[in-house]
């Protein structure tokens, strides 16, 4: 089997070498049903009072489903594609319309995503130099790093980095990778972020994404991963990531002078852990997150001429924050005869996407705590039943919002 590979799914930092020929394939998956006991209004943060008590609402998901296929050519070279369908991919059909003279229409049935996630090509030279160019992950914080389900004990991903940066972060370029005795890092060039992309309640999620049938490159982007293995059970992990912001649309906007000195400079820094111990798991983040120009930004956003432009208007904040931990402990490990896992958890986190400059509007219901805590169920290996309750809490004058989920899923190879 390929060990490549297999290192991206089971274990918490993806790297490794390749040193056996043929195919892989391999995925994992996530079906989930939540029911969320406060207002689903789109007024209910401008309104607060008028939708407390609206009734609660329910829904079923599967959040994201993985095909990957691999294949080592031997001699060192490998390749790698991943496709994920996400809330089932998108669907539409055609149908006669009987009460409109017959016509002929085009229905769109439901909404989601289906992306090309990976797909390079590599040269391993040595353990500690691998050269991978293409479409990759982007490793930055701990969910972009380690995004399969059975890497988090919450039925959703964490929220906190799931909300101001992409996930599962995947671009075009570059990268330079390899491990080194309890060592491992990787430096990739990539695309650069679209500022026009970025917004209010997510800050710079939605830059690395492309409305078109290309990914604009007019600046490129920098990341940058470093985790140590020193001390036993216990990974420590660094990363981040810089690059211009601005003029990365398109049509190229550098002709309009007036904008030309405003560069939209990105960078986030992010430190991560996760510590596995026979009976423990305990993992945590910290990410922050700043644009310069925020300001400019959000004018130029808001003053755009074509209201069918495909941007983001609301503003985007200068900065953004999130942090958080979580710990499960499996009840059942210290019984030889059973083999399977059950992990009572607990998670915090908080998180911002919008902190405004100083003459900015402040958005005060963007600033959120989260508790939750649950249980999951590994029959085996390769599988997690998971339940949890969790609550979000903003501000004061806001409403908090309670949700119970159940969810089910699983990661590993077919061949």
């Amino acid at each position: 089997m390929n060990k490549t590979l297999t290192a991206i799914i089971l274990s918490v930092v993806p790297f490794s070498i390749t040193s056996a020929q043929g195919l892989s394939v391999g995925g994992y998956g996530e079906i989930a049903m939540s029911r969320n006991f406060y207002s689903d209004n789109v007024y209910r943060y401008s309104n607060p009072t008028k939708y407390k008590d609206d009734p609660s609402h329910g829904r079923f998901d599967i959040p994201h489903a993985v095909i990957y296929l691999g294949y080592d050519f031997g001699q060192g070279w490998s390749m790698q594609t991943e496709i994920e369908f996400e809330h089932t991919g998108t669907g539409s059909a055609v149908e006669k319309e009987f009460t409109e003279a017959g016509e002929w229409e085009s229905e769109i049935e439901k909404g989601g995503e289906v992306a090309l996630e990976q797909f390079w090509l590599q040269k391993s030279f040595k353990p500690w130099l691998n050269l991978r160019i293409g479409h990759f992950v982007v490793p930055v914080g701990a969910l972009n790093n380690a995004h399969e389900p059975l890497n988090f004990f919450t039925v959703y991903r964490p929220e906190g980095e799931f909300t101001i940066m992409p996930s599962t972060w995947h671009d075009t370029g570059i990268s330079l990778w390899g491990d080194a005795g309890s060592w491992s890092y990787e430096l990739q060039m990539i695309a650069g972020l679209d500022a026009f992309m970025f917004d209010r309640d997510n800050f710079i999620k939605y830059g690395a994404a492309s409305p078109y049938e290309f990914k604009v490159a007019n600046n490129y982007g920098f990341a940058a991963r470093i985790d140590n293995r020193s001390i036993s059970n216990l990974r420590l992990s660094v990363s981040g990531y810089y690059g211009n912001s601005m003029h990365n649309s398109f049509p190229n906007d550098l002709k309009d002078t007036r904008y030309k000195d405003v560069k939209g400079r990105t960078w986030i820094g992010s430190f991560d852990f996760s510590y596995k111990g026979k009976n423990l798991i305990v993992r945590g983040n910290a990410d922050y997150g700043h644009v310069s120009d925020a300001v400019t930004i959000s004018t130029i956003k808001r003053n755009m001429s074509s209201n069918n432009a495909p941007y983001k208007k609301t503003p985007v904040g200068q900065s953004a924050i999130t942090y958080g931990a979580e710990a499960g402990y499996d009840i059942l490990g210290h019984s030889e005869k059973i083999q399977d896992k059950l992990f009572v958890f607990g998670r915090y986190e908080y998180y911002d996407p919008y902190m405004p400059a100083s003459d900015q509007q402040d958005y005060t219901f963007t600033d959120v705590h989260r508790i939750a805590a649950g249980i999951n169920w590994l029959p085996i290996p390769q599988i997690a039943v998971k339940a949890e309750f969790s609550e979000r809490f903003r501000q004061e004058r806001y409403n908090n919002e309670p949700s119970v989920s159940i969810g089910i899923a699983y990661m590993g190879f077919f061949k």
